[in-house]
Order: structure tokens, then C-alpha cells, then sequence
């Protein structure tokens, strides 16, 4: 693990209320020698013992409502927060590389109007949105001029968002065009002219990509930020008109109760400053048109199998069905790619999220906060996690990852897939090892083989079997040359076809 390598500078909002609402990040405002606005910096995480030198990179977004931890009235909020970095080795052990990363917080929920609130929000994940897609472009820098120091594959990027990051990686994947951004619910009115103007000023924080704007720094201008896949963990969308056909995959975990995120589409408020914005939409709706625009098919094939985390997901979503979100909003049909944890406490948010509540107790008193104030917020934040613990974090950890990972591998075809043959063929049937040598074995996911016939690449018949009736065939003693071989493999009378090579 490294910590604090830094990808870039910009303008930060968060020392507002001291009289200086753009410094740097990483400035020390009050000159006592300590940062008092975080620099954008990550930390980096990578595989134990792999020589790999082109792994996926997952950038991991933490959560925390776009303030600092016990200014948000939470004990979370930092990306050094145990269930975040729980994740980031989670996702380090099953072969990726991660940056969990730091990015500008600061919003006013006490602004004096519902729209000015709402484009506060908004600009505080619009501001986020900029610099991952500038942490994107420090990655894919730093390959094509620094020969690639951590050994990352840039075709092959995603993003997973936890609680607030999970706003961000959805805005990421979504807005990117100003007529989403200068929506009505994001224009003020004057009240004598009828004259509106955005509230979003691209002219003075840039745009969507991090480009231009008085107050804007481009961090590393001329590489691309394309991603790959978006991961949220209850997360949600300004609007779903944001959502349009062409986009990259997402899916989500998210659950129906979280009475901030909304599971569904409703307005998003926040104790003591009321309505924030309206018609937020949560997982539920975002999958739902996300599935229907087609931008998920390529998720079809592991979303028909029988894995216990996808198996685990349907039932929830069945069980989810009928339920009224914290809306109000009766929960509809099941639908793929999100998996809704109903967990049976009636205000549960984030079943994933940790935190120790000495930890959060003296960080308030560094803060200058009085004895007692971090004990109440971690006491606070029970009510939305009662039965908190580690055992409790780890296991929905494990199961989030465990269902976000193999919808990662088929949208970026980690597992070779090139057609919708081969996906349908991995689906029902197993073919290992492959590369073969002199043993090779069939296994037929659900029901039975029929028969098997083995082709050479020049189409001779070179083995072959008929009469079947078991779910898994195994040769011993292939005696076969060297090269590419072909099997057509009957499961009740469907035939699979998988490409294998013997050595």
C-alpha cells in the first residue's frame, strides 16, 4: 500500500464559511503548518505476490454527504474510513489495483431557497465528478509518460462509489452535456423579471470534464477519461434524464430503507436543513432505465446464471417487491443488477459501513469540539446501522464485491468472451483446464451432456462421444497434438460450442 500520492490541485469551497470560498486544496488557511483543506491525493492499493504488469484499476470514492467527517453529522466521511478501506483490500485481493481517492467536499444545506440547496449538492458531485475524471487522466498519464508505475490496464477502468461516491460514479457515467446540468430544478427565478439563470456557472467552475472556468484547474489536460464500469453502493442521480443509450455499465447494492438516498425517485432532505432537491432517483429507478436503454446486455449472461451472489440478488429483489421506500414509493417488479439488501432494521442505509466510536470521539475533540459531541454522532448513526459491527461489515463487504466483481469481468471482458456464442456457452457449460494437456473436462451447469464431438482446427473429427446422460465428462488421456480444438458440446439437446487449446 502507498498513501498520499498526489494527482492534481484545484479550487476548494470547503473553508467558505472562514471568508475564502476558493482555495487550494491542500492549503494551510489558518497557518499553523497543517493542510486545513485535503490535497487531492489517493492511496494505493495492489495485489500481494502477482508478477501481473496490466491489472484493472478500480478508483474506490468514499462516502460521507460531501463534508468532513463530524462536520457532516457523521462518524464517516474520510477515505481512510475502515469499511472503505476494507473495500479497497478487498478489491486488492481478487486481483485489481485501486486507488482510493480524495476529492473536493463542501456544499450549504442552509442556503435560503430548495433550488439553491439542490444546485449546492449538486455542485459539490458536479466538483467530484472533476476531479476523478482528473485522477483518471493522472493514471493514463502516468503510462503513457512514466512507463506505467503501478501497472494498470487503461482499458480497463472502474469506478466504485460508496454512499456520496456512489453519486459521484453515477454522475460520471451520466452527465455530460450542459442541458443536464440547467434543468429547471437547477435554475433560480427571478422573482420580478421571470428571468432565469443556472445555478450550475460552468463559466466559473468549468465544465463536466474539469475544463475551463475562473475558478478551475484542468488537472493533466489532453488525456482521455473514459471508464469502463460504474459500481455504486447506494448511490443515486440528479435526474433520469441523465441516463441515455450508449452509456458504459453500472450496477448497484442499495437499500430500499435508506432514508436519505431514496431507493426509488423522491426528494432528498437532510435533518435541520429540510428539502434539499426533488426527483433524485436511487438504484432501483437508475437499473431499471439503464436496463431498458441497453446499456447493461452485456451483463445478460451472468445475470441468467446460477451464482449464489446474482441467485442472492433475485431473491432480495423478490422479497423487496411490494415494499414502501423511505419516499413512499412502492418497490415494483425485480429488476437486474441491483441488489436491494433488505435487512429487516426499518431505517438501514449502509449495512457495510464501520466505524469506531473512540476514534470518531477524539477526532472531534481535534477539531475542537466539546467531550462528547463524536460519542453522541457515533450513537446518532446507530439508528441507521443498530447491530453495527465487523463481522457485519466484512460479510456485506464481501457480498457486494462478490456481486459488483462479476459484472465487472463480462463489461470488460476479463473473461475473453468475444461473442455472444462463447457467452452463452460459459453460461452452461464448464470446459477446464483450458489450456488442456492431457486431461479434459466437461461439466454441464445445469442438467446433463448428451454427447460431445472434439474437432481439430482443419474440422476433422478427432474424439467424440454420443449417449450421454451425466453433468460432467472427463478425459484422461486426451493423446491429442498440440493446437486449437473445437467442442461442440449437447446439454438436453442444446448444443454449446467452446474453442480449447491443448499444449
Amino acid at each position: 500500500m502507498e498513501t498520499d500520492i498526489n494527482y492534481g490541485m484545484n479550487f476548494s469551497v470547503i473553508a467558505a464559511s472562514q471568508g475564502v470560498p476558493y482555495v487550494p486544496t491542500g492549503a494551510d488557511v489558518d497557518g499553523d503548518g497543517v493542510a486545513d483543506i485535503p490535497a487531492l491525493n489517493f492511496d494505493l492499493f495492489q495485489p500481494v505476490g502477482d508478477t501481473e504488469t496490466e491489472r484493472p484499476l478500480v478508483i474506490v470514492l468514499h462516502t460521507g454527504t460531501f463534508a468532513p467527517i463530524i462536520y457532516n453529522g457523521n462518524p464517516t466521511g474520510m477515505r481512510q474510513d475502515p469499511a472503505t478501506t476494507m473495500i479497497c483490500q478487498s478489491y486488492a485481493r481478487r486481483g485489481y489495483v485501486v486507488a482510493n481517492l480524495e476529492y473536493r467536499l463542501g456544499w450549504n444545506p442552509g442556503a435560503e431557497t430548495p433550488a439553491e440547496r439542490g444546485a449546492s449538492l449538486m455542485k459539490a458531485v458536479y466538483r467530484a465528478i472533476q476531479d476523478t475524471k482528473g485522477a483518471v487522466r493522472f493514471f493514463k498519464k502516468d503510462v503513457a509518460e512514466n512507463g506505467n508505475t503501478w501497472g494498470i490496464d487503461t482499458s480497463r477502468i472502474i469506478l466504485s462509489g460508496q454512499g456520496s461516491g456512489g453519486w459521484v460514479a453515477l454522475g460520471y457515467a451520466s452527465v455530460d452535456k450542459y442541458a443536464e446540468i440547467t434543468l429547471p430544478k437547477f435554475l433560480a427565478v427571478d422573482e420580478i423579471t421571470g428571468e432565469t439563470t443556472a445555478l450550475i456557472d460552468t463559466a466559473e467552475i468549468g465544465d463536466w470534464d474539469g475544463y475551463g472556468g475562473a475558478f478551475n484547474n484542468v488537472n493533466h489536460p489532453g488525456y482521455s477519461n473514459e471508464v469502463h464500469m460504474v459500481c455504486s453502493m447506494g448511490g443515486g442521480i440528479g435526474d433520469l434524464s441523465w441516463l441515455e443509450a450508449g452509456e458504459i455499465p453500472m450496477c448497484a447494492v442499495h437499500c430500499p430503507t435508506d432514508p436519505v438516498a431514496i431507493y426509488t425517485t423522491g426528494d432528498v432532505a437532510v435533518t435541520g436543513a429540510g428539502l434539499i432537491t426533488t426527483d433524485i432517483s436511487g438504484s432501483y429507478d437508475v437499473m431499471a432505465k439503464a436496463n431498458m436503454l441497453g446499456n447493461n446486455d452485456v451483463l445478460a449472461s451472468v445475470n441468467a446464471g446460477s451464482d449464489v451472489y446474482t441467485l442472492g440478488a433475485q431473491a432480495a429483489n423478490a422479497a423487496a417487491q411490494g415494499m414502501s421506500d423511505f419516499g413512499g414509493t412502492t418497490v415494483g417488479a425485480p429488476v437486474d443488477n441491483v441488489f436491494p439488501y433488505v435487512t429487516g432494521n426499518p431505517f438501514e442505509a449502509s449495512p457495510w459501513d464501520l466505524w469506531d466510536e473512540t476514534f470518531v470521539e477524539n477526532v472531534a475533540l481535534s477539531l475542537g469540539f466539546e467531550a462528547g459531541y463524536g460519542t453522541a454522532i457515533s450513537q446518532n448513526a446507530l439508528g441507521q446501522n443498530p447491530d453495527m459491527s465487523v463481522e457485519k461489515s466484512m460479510a456485506y463487504v464481501d457480498t457486494t464485491l462478490g456481486y459488483f466483481c462479476r459484472r465487472i469481468v463480462r463489461a470488460t471482458n476479463l473473461d475473453g468472451l468475444s461473442g455472444v456464442e462463447e457467452i452463452e456457452t460459459a453460461n452452461a457449460l464448464e470446459v477446464y483446464p483450458n489450456p488442456a494437456t492431457s486431461v479434459l473436462i466437461f461439466r454441464a451447469k445445469e442438467g446433463n451432456i448428451n454427447s460431445i464431438a472434439i474437432h481439430s482446427a482443419l474440422g476433422e473429427l478427432v474424439q467424440s462421444e454420443t449417449n450421454l446422460s451425466s453433468n460432467m465428462i472427463s478425459y484422461n488421456d486426451l493423446n491429442l497434438k498440440s493446437g486449437v480444438y473445437f467442442c461442440s458440446v449437447e446439454i438436453d439437446g442444446q448444443t454449446f460450442n467452446q474453442k480449447v487449446i491443448v499444449r
